[in-house]
């Protein structure tokens, strides 16, 4: 009844934000600086952008700057599965070289919120490299015909796409998929696969969480997991494509974020309430831009979602050596021929420095020559891969390591 309950008022709601972007926009083209029109523009118009959608937000990478010619980028899909199709960002150029650069795939997290939320770390790779990106798909939009999808799903979803790619692939996982990324190498690696990445980067993600627990850490061990399935997991209700299918729906994962920081997020809309009364739109966009982002939200399958908690945060089967990949144990020391980078936040509270380190005790066949470990300093978890020390002291590191590893 939870799925119901919410898209009941979420469709009770939906006329009355209407109204406000409706009466929002009509208003300003009669507003006077100051004025009390335009304090009910702008009132009409933070109410508007208080609520969740449920579509995937645009890339809006039309263009990127190699050296210092703009570059045209064209989105393409290069396969699509039912939970996740891969997208392929091209880019066309006359004026700069840009044959030869290393494919990568950017694997994004299936997490409550959209593989957009890496438009910063896409961009940037673009930079330098020929980048995909695994553009996980709302499971409540699914039909159930399409049957389940479990970790095994997503390592496998993970392997298609790097064998899409081609030989020479350089994967990236952010966060997340950092487990399901080590596996599908290893996998791929003892069965001799041609497709194996070159090199495998891995940022703050949860490979041993036994070491050095956060809040998130003592959150997921604090109950069973018949407790998450029988309080979180709900059925998609009418009219969604994917009716009935069990899923941990992104409204109640983005409401957990909520609640850790409410006073942040309420200072954030009185500021854009703010700047639109002052006319200094550049900055109310900004907060605009953020929350149209932060408030799209993506159902997860349910057996992806438990078996995440229970197998990475519970019971530790990766670092343990009793994860399987259809009835197969993950062996990371089959890695041999990928190189390995790992890459950690000084002030991460969701994947503390060590956890995704340990991927380098794993990996443990992979030469010296081939490993690289960085902490970043003065960052916290999304300080990993975006914003000014992402761009400016991590992503050179990344850069050079996968063309160290090109040939």
């Amino acid at each position: 009844m939870l799925y119901q309950a919410y898209q009941l008022q979420s469709d009770l709601m939906s006329p009355l934000r209407l109204m406000a972007q409706s009466l929002g926009a009509s208003l300003w083209f009669k507003d006077t600086e100051n004025s009390p029109v335009r304090k009910i523009a702008a009132a009409c118009d933070v109410f508007s952008r208080l609520r969740l959608t449920h579509s995937r937000p645009g890339y809006g990478i039309t263009s990127v700057k190699v050296g210092q010619v703009d570059v045209d980028v064209t989105e393409e899909v290069t396969l699509t599965l039912p939970f996740g199709s891969l997208l392929h960002f091209k880019r066309t150029a006359d004026a700069v070289d840009i044959e030869g650069q290393p494919p990568v795939l950017l694997v994004a997290p299936l997490s409550g919120h959209f593989a957009t939320l890496l438009r910063e770390t896409l961009r940037t790779l673009l930079q330098d490299h020929d980048v995909y990106i695994t553009d996980w798909h709302n499971a409540r939009d699914v039909p159930l015909t399409e049957g389940g999808f479990a970790l095994d799903d997503y390592a496998e979803h993970m392997i298609r796409f790097i064998e899409t790619i081609g030989p020479g692939t350089h994967v990236v996982a952010v966060c997340q998929p950092c487990v399901a990324a080590l596996a599908a190498a290893a996998i791929m690696a003892e069965d001799d696969n041609p497709c194996q990445p070159r090199s495998l980067t891995l940022m703050a993600g949860p490979v041993d969480c036994r070491i050095n627990p956060t809040g998130v850490n003592t959150l997921a061990v604090s109950k069973p997991i018949e407790w998450f399935e029988k309080n979180l997991i709900t059925h998609v209700p009418l009219p969604h494509k994917g009716f009935m299918r069990r899923v941990y729906p992104g409204f109640i994962q983005l409401s957990a974020f909520l609640s850790m920081n409410p006073a942040r997020h309420k200072a954030q809309f009185k500021d854009m309430y703010k700047y639109l009364l002052e006319g200094d739109i550049e900055k109310a966009d900004t907060i605009r831009n953020f929350y149209d982002e932060y408030l799209a939200v993506n159902d997860l399958p349910a057996e992806f979602y438990l078996e995440t908690v229970a197998k990475v945060f519970q019971t530790y089967d990766l670092p343990r050596g009793v994860l399987t990949y259809k009835d197969r144990i993950v062996n990371p020391a089959a890695i041999r021929r990928t190189a390995l980078m790992t890459v950690e936040g000084e002030r991460d509270d969701i994947c503390s420095v060590g956890q995704t380190m340990a991927a380098q005790d794993l990996a443990s066949s992979v030469r010296p020559s081939q490993r690289t470990h960085h902490i970043q300093t003065g960052v916290g978890h999304y300080g990993v891969f975006s914003g000014k020390k992402w761009n400016q002291q991590i992503y050179p590191r990344v850069r050079d390591m996968i063309y160290a590893n090109q040939l």
